[in-house]
């Protein structure tokens, strides 16, 4: 009897993962091109273990903001084809690198296509979520991004950053609003500090 109980339970709280399928890479492309504007809080993972948390907010194409938590927390903006890492503690100016030298240029672009020749090196699903490994074509590289949605809706859920140096960081979404009318300060190129 137990044994029927616990099946009966499980089969009434998994439905939803039972029925979730692999996302194709059309979904999601369309996904991509169909966000204009999203912000969401993050925890970020670092190479060396660390953790990071605060907020991100996305423009695209080409515009994202990374505002970390905690007295000098720096953020990192990405705008105008470059990505600036503003860290207070420094008496140096932003660090500053060609966005489309990086992973995230891939999901910044005007137009997203997965189906584009060698750019998805992965396409898998581990049961409850449809995970994609990208990199430039042209540039490999400049490292590669995976990338893991949920569905029904589709929702990008979290990255990983490998960088050209073999580097890894993790970003991991909170509950991801879209459709926001963002300023335009937050992604300028002195957009330092935290946002308005």
């Amino acid at each position: 009897m137990k044994k029927l109980c616990l099946i009966l339970a499980l089969s009434l709280s998994a439905p939803a993962a039972w029925a979730a399928e692999q996302l194709s890479l059309a979904e999601i492309s369309g996904y991509l091109n169909g966000m204009k504007t999203a912000r969401a809080t993050f925890t970020q993972i670092n190479d060396d273990g660390s953790l990071s948390t605060g907020k991100l907010y996305l423009h695209r194409p080409g515009r994202m903001r990374f505002e970390y938590d905690g007295d000098g927390g720096g953020t990192v903006v990405a705008g105008a084809g470059a990505v600036r890492v503003h860290d207070p503690k420094s008496n140096q100016p932003p660090e500053t690198f060609p966005l489309r030298r990086t992973p995230l240029s891939i999901i910044l672009a005007k137009r997203v296509n997965l189906d584009q020749a060698n750019m998805v090196m992965g396409h898998g699903f581990d049961g409850t979520s449809t995970v994609v490994r990208a990199q430039d074509p042209e540039h490999p590289d400049y490292g590669s991004l995976e990338l893991m949605f949920t569905g029904e809706p589709v929702e990008l859920r979290k990255w990983v950053v490998h960088d050209g140096a073999g580097g890894k960081t993790t970003v991991i979404l909170g509950a991801l609003e879209t459709g926001m009318r963002l300023p335009s300060t937050l992604f300028s190129s002195g957009a330092g500090g935290t946002s308005p």
